[in-house]
């Protein structure tokens, strides 16, 4: 099994597509790499990029974080909201340090990165910790850090704070269809057979409902990242359904706004589900913001060869 140790306590397991420009795909809080599908990672490729999807530590088939004990989800939520600390098992800087940590594994120097969530957010983390390292952000239906910024609809957030009633394969993709169902919005919603065959593989891979509450306290105990990010100097696009109702559209338009020279892309009937008829515009907004530090690059190549000729002609 592809397995790399990122930390002396903590393997990923990751798979690739195609070749290229190193993208890296970055799942949301407890969901497994295999909801970026196949089909959505094989067309990015064909695009010329190198991509890879794992499981965050905590989920499918990654290192489970059980010596960290398990946090009460419900404390943790009052204690942010009354704007007291928590303190996480681990952090989100963690998390991005695995996935740093993943790509010294695989030889990778620099990487696209692209972060749907929970992934959004550990993606925010790495091009705040080592900005050297990324190559450009997409962030998908994300969130800045503030609380205040990203609060959901009483619905969605019973949904996230609900764990499965039975833990056998049944309960699991009952439970995995009725989540997803509340959190997607049509036309862009993934439609039932599809979350029944994705619940299932999850189920087979492993599921960890404990693990979902450590990695909830990593994002409850997350400072704002609201003024950090406007020190940002890497190409980013913002993705986010109109209609999201766990992580609200005002969550990415912060995000855009603070990032100097960010793109929103704000899709309209989407809520908090990336279903297969919004993957063309997704795919064609993360491509065509790859592709935007090709053409930064060939300017400031270009303002060296002009400064250079006038030097000569000195």
């Amino acid at each position: 099994m592809p397995k790399v140790r990122v930390n002396q306590d903590v393997e990923l397991y990751y798979e690739e597509f195609g070749e290229g420009e190193p993208l890296l795909l970055i799942m949301g809080i407890g969901a497994q790499m295999i909801i970026w599908e196949e089909e959505f990672c094989r067309t990015l490729a064909a695009e010329g990029f190198r991509v890879i999807r794992f499981d965050n530590r905590d989920v499918g088939m990654s290192s489970r974080m059980e010596s960290l004990g398990v946090p009460d989800m419900n404390r943790m939520l009052l204690s942010r909201l009354r704007g007291k600390p928590v303190k996480p098992p681990y952090s989100l800087d963690d998390m991005a340090n695995d996935t740093f940590d993943l790509m010294d594994a695989l030889g990778i120097d620099k990487a696209h990165v692209v972060g749907l969530s929970l992934g959004g957010m550990i993606a925010q983390c790495m091009g705040l910790l080592r900005p050297e390292r990324v190559k450009s952000l997409g962030i998908i239906m994300s969130a800045p850090g503030e609380v205040f910024a990203a609060i959901p609809t009483p619905t969605a957030l019973r949904a996230l704070m609900t764990r499965p009633k039975e833990l056998s394969r049944d309960g699991i993709v009952t439970h995995f269809i009725k989540t997803w169902g509340l959190f997607g919005a049509s036309p862009h919603r993934t439609s039932t057979e599809r979350l029944r065959v994705l619940g299932g593989l999850s189920f087979d891979r492993g599921i960890n409902p404990r693990g979902f509450a450590r990695q909830f306290a990593a994002i409850m105990g997350a400072p704002s990242r609201i003024k950090p990010l406007r020190s940002l100097r890497v190409p980013t696009v913002v993705i986010h359904g109109a209609q999201d109702p766990l992580i609200p559209v005002h969550a990415g338009r912060i995000i855009a706004a603070q990032i100097p020279g960010a793109r929103l892309a704000v899709i309209a009937g989407m809520g908090h589900d990336l279903g297969p008829s919004a993957w063309p515009f997704a795919i064609r907004q993360i491509t065509d913001n790859a592709r935007r530090t090709v053409e930064r690059g060939a300017k400031r190549l270009g303002t060296v060869r002009a400064f250079l000729q006038r030097a000569q002609q000195v």
